[in-house]
């Protein structure tokens, strides 16, 4: 008797709905992470400059990330006084700053804080891919499909294409953590599951059983 086989159908409801769930559960992570350890470690001037601790641009914006200025400097006079006018993506956020107040310099630490951030929700997107995925095989294509998504968000957010090294090693540090992992985990449960072995009739060769037949009950 030949072995039966299993055909994976393709359901692009539920690719979309995992898809969807695990670039949520990315975010929710690093906005449940990067606003409090922000607060605590970052330089709070130019932080609150940049919108603060919780603003979208610390998560989305890829130059928060790689130490790059967001905005661009005007300068002018009024009264022998200096000021700067702050302008991002063509509307002026900020003014009157002076340098005693903010000299327009970029925190290193708030770098460093968002790769952190970015390696501990990779930590916790193996998780996410061992309990919404399961599939060993499918580990790599939704972890590769999570870092697509986001460049083109982080491109479209900043209106330019990430070019800082530093970046690109977290991202793909990241990456090769969370597929390793998630796939160990994933192939480890399906041993621990074991195969369903059907029991042997006693006219049956034991020789030309197929391996197929070893997880089939009759």
């Amino acid at each position: 008797m030949a072995p039966q086989t299993t055909i994976s159908h393709w359901d692009p409801i539920l690719l979309i709905s995992q898809i969807v769930s695990m670039q949520s559960l990315h975010y929710l992570t690093l906005s449940i992470l990067v606003p409090p350890l922000l607060s605590i470690i970052a330089e709070p001037i130019s932080l609150n400059y940049e919108g603060g601790a919780a603003n979208v641009g610390m998560i989305m914006d890829w130059r928060e990330m790689a130490g790059r200025p967001t905005v661009r400097w005007a300068y002018g006079s009024e009264r022998w006084n200096s000021y700067t006018w702050v302008w991002s993506s063509g509307e002026k956020v900020g003014h009157g700053w002076t340098e005693d107040q903010w000299d327009g310099k970029i925190d290193p630490m708030r770098g460093w804080v968002i790769a952190l951030c970015w390696i501990v929700a990779c930590s916790a997107d193996i998780y996410y891919l061992y309990s919404l995925v399961r599939r060993p095989r499918l580990i790599l294509d939704f972890a590769l499909t999570l870092v697509f998504n986001h460049l083109v968000l982080t491109t479209y957010y900043a209106a330019s294409i990430p070019t800082s090294l530093f970046f690109w090693f977290t991202l793909i540090c990241g990456s090769i953590f969370t597929v390793v992992v998630a796939e160990h985990l994933c192939v480890k449960r399906e041993m621990t599951e074991g195969l369903n072995i059907a029991p042997l009739n006693a006219d049956e060769d034991v020789d030309e059983m197929e391996m197929g037949s070893l997880s089939r009950r009759d």
